[in-house]
């Protein structure tokens, strides 16, 4: 049991509080501002959908989202913040592939949130695949590029969001495919690390579409591949890995969740207001220019869904071999 849900547990047991005084502080909410936490660097795929929803939110809650950048640990140190915070509906935290099912095993022991009982999950956003892109005076126009640069003297450095994403396992099994171990270089958020290999300090990246999109479409980066099973309508001309050879997809996904304990009216509402700003044209129209799916699961829909990725990317960690280093 975590450290947070021991707290919660002990907390009611000496606080109780009656069911009528929980409705009183949902039928309130919101009465101040709310805290979206975003446990990246600022300019990655986490952050920007954040502030997408932030903005969304805002306009139909009535009351400031506050996005509020709390990046370390391949996402977990904003996330536990979350897990350790007040369940009153001030404090959200933009769950995401690497905070909620695979940092938890790559870090093991260090994380003190459990990625499914510690919180109430409220609502999946948006997924998207993977993008592999290159500074454009690197050389490496295609995958093949990219595995001849990997087995030379130097190899080949590839950078990511930070360890424990599902771009960080992207290097170490596209590294078990060429047969040569790729170099991962791990930064604080997908933003800084965009920026380093547009400045050509780092040849290549591994990134979620959505934060990518734009570099793509300005030509400061070079789309390598996609790791979707079908080219993505908003990129045609990008090759997938499969095309190329190599036999590998991977989505991202992106959510809202709560503090465990969260009452169930105020989850409702923040899901039944993701869902109706998800739903507005023009907001599936940004999330398609940027290469992403919106969701459609209720909590406890994303609640299972989290279930299943936690239980799914554990024997996959173990069997990469990926560590936090």
């Amino acid at each position: 049991m975590s450290w947070a849900l021991r707290r919660r547990i002990l907390l009611a047991g000496m606080i109780p509080a009656s069911l009528t005084a929980r409705a009183a502080i949902a039928q309130a909410w919101p009465a101040q501002p709310i805290r979206l936490v975003v446990p990246f660097a600022p300019g990655g795929t986490t952050d920007l959908v954040a502030r997408l929803v932030a903005a969304g939110l805002q306009d139909r809650l009535g009351v400031s989202v506050i996005v509020e950048n709390r990046a370390g640990a391949g996402a977990t140190v904003g996330t536990d913040i979350v897990a350790r915070s007040t369940p009153d509906g001030y404090t959200l935290v933009m769950s995401n592939i690497a905070s909620h099912a695979i940092s938890p095993s790559v870090y093991g022991g260090r994380v003190r949130y459990d990625a499914v009982t510690d919180f109430s999950h409220i609502a999946l956003v948006i997924t998207n695949p993977t993008v592999w892109v290159a500074n454009p005076r690197s050389g490496i126009r295609t995958l093949q590029d990219a595995a001849a640069r990997a087995k030379g003297p130097s190899g080949l450095d590839v950078a990511t969001s930070g360890a424990g994403s599902s771009n960080h396992l992207m290097v170490v099994r596209m590294g078990q495919l060429i047969g040569k171990e790729l170099n991962h270089i791990p930064f604080r958020g997908a933003g800084p690390a965009m920026q380093a290999v547009i400045a050509g300090q780092v040849p290549m990246m591994s990134d979620s579409l959505p934060s990518a999109a734009s570099h793509i479409r300005q030509g400061s980066v070079t789309a390598v591949a996609m790791a979707s099973a079908q080219r993505h309508p908003a990129f045609p001309d990008v090759p997938t890995f499969r095309e190329q050879g190599f036999d590998l997809a991977s989505d991202s996904w992106f959510g809202l969740s709560a503090p465990a304990g969260t009452p169930a009216p105020i989850v409702q509402r923040i899901h039944r207001e993701t869902m109706a700003f998800l739903a507005v044209p023009e907001t599936r129209a940004r999330f398609s220019e940027l290469g992403g799916t919106p969701g459609d699961l209720t909590p406890e829909g994303y609640a299972d869904f989290v279930r299943r990725e936690v239980a799914a990317w554990a024997p996959l960690v173990q069997a990469s071999g990926a560590t936090p280093d």
